[in-house]
């Protein structure tokens, strides 16, 4: 089983850290986010791709999308995980088109609303996670695990 972990950085970034820490050890993994100082840090440790921040810029969302799809034809994950902005959102949809498993997780911070990626995200997902009871109005069909912290 390969992995493919697609997320902003900064809090993105260090929640899905947080988040999946333990499936590091047994589970091939890389991560497609931007370049940013903690992104850079995280190359130390794991295999890490960066790319064409989307910044909600139409160009640039369509060369992220160019640039996740070259490395999904490259790594050839089995599933995609993220918990959203930015470079989430293209290659949670790549990974749709190809048929791999999509997995969203709403981010611990959205609590009395629901984020952009969430929306579009929970249309067409497989499995959709949210950690706030609350954001269940927002997501029925979401499974609620709990927050990481």
């Amino acid at each position: 089983m390969k992995l493919c972990i697609a997320c902003s950085t900064g809090g993105h970034l260090t929640e899905i850290t947080i988040l999946l820490k333990e499936y590091y050890k047994k589970t091939d993994h890389f991560f497609i986010t931007f370049k940013r100082i903690d992104s850079k840090e995280l190359k130390n440790t794991h295999k890490v791709y960066f790319v064409q921040d989307p910044k909600r810029n139409p160009l640039k969302f369509f060369l992220s999308i160019i640039q996740s799809l070259n490395i999904f034809l490259k790594e050839k994950p089995d599933a995609v995980i993220s918990n959203g902005a930015g470079v989430g959102l293209p290659s949670l949809i790549i990974g749709k088109l190809m048929e791999k498993k999509t997995i969203y997780i709403e981010p611990f911070c959205n609590i009395t609303t629901p984020s952009l990626t969430g929306r579009i995200a929970y249309k067409f997902v497989d499995l959709f996670f949210v950690q706030w009871k609350e954001n269940l109005k927002f997501y029925p069909k979401a499974k609620f695990k709990g927050g990481i912290f």
